[in-house]
């Protein structure tokens, strides 16, 4: 069945940065008409489809609305629906791991945050760490091997990009606040590849309305260290 050329959409999500910023970036390169929406929660909870946020709307001039959860499933779409994942599956499988690799990496940040003990905190940590250095080892590998032109496969913003740029977003200015010293953990470790690519995602013209209201990844993670007294 096909759907209305035009839709508008509505996001809903907390007024933070997290799980949503994938969307929200695919939403904004996509150059569609879309909103935010913060529900009063937990008021309205039972409201949302599986009682979780993100949940994407989208409204069609007949009054039909398409409405999906779960921040993976609404990226995806979003993608596929306004082209920035290849079509052929063996090459947008290439491109999906990826975002599921960055999914694991932070429950696995969220995990050692929540620990109940100390012995539990540094054993979620240490999984953490390793898990980020693997997954840093695996995008710089996949730029050097795409030309290291700041994107992740081909030539243009893909979902690829948009998701890898929205994971350090998340880790490094959404997360700030949860555990003080993840910038400090986290900046030594990018490669040049990856902080040119998060670079090239910040100045792409598709994404210019949305960087100009939105904090930059660059600006932290390219900011020099401040000497300790």
């Amino acid at each position: 069945m096909e759907t209305n050329k035009n839709p508008q959409y509505i996001l809903r999500y907390f007024d933070r940065i997290g799980v949503a910023e994938g969307s929200k970036l695919l939403l904004s390169a996509a150059n569609v008409e879309w909103t935010e929406e913060h529900p009063e929660w937990p008021q309205e909870k039972p409201n949302q489809p599986f009682g979780r946020m993100p949940v994407l709307i989208e409204k069609h001039v007949d009054d039909t609305d398409f409405v999906i959860c779960e921040s993976g499933n609404i990226e995806r779409y979003l993608a596929r629906a306004y082209g920035f994942i290849p079509s052929d599956i063996r090459q947008a499988a290439f491109q999906e791991q990826l975002r599921d690799q960055a999914s694991d990496m932070f429950a696995a940040f969220i995990s050692q945050l929540v620990a109940k003990s100390e012995e539990d905190r540094r054993e979620n940590f240490a999984k953490f760490d390793g898990l980020l250095d693997k997954l840093v080892e695996v995008q710089t590998k996949q730029i050097n091997a795409n030309g290291n032109n700041g994107h992740l496969f081909g030539d243009k913003l893909s979902y690829a990009d948009i998701v890898t740029y929205a994971f350090y977003k998340i880790i490094v200015v959404g997360m700030v606040k949860r555990q003080a010293n993840i910038v400090d953990i986290v900046k030594p470790k990018l490669t040049p590849q990856l902080i040119k690519l998060i670079t090239a995602v910040e100045a792409n013209p598709l994404l210019s309305s949305y960087m100009t209201r939105s904090d930059s990844v660059a600006a932290v993670v390219t900011k020099p260290t401040s000497a300790r007294l």
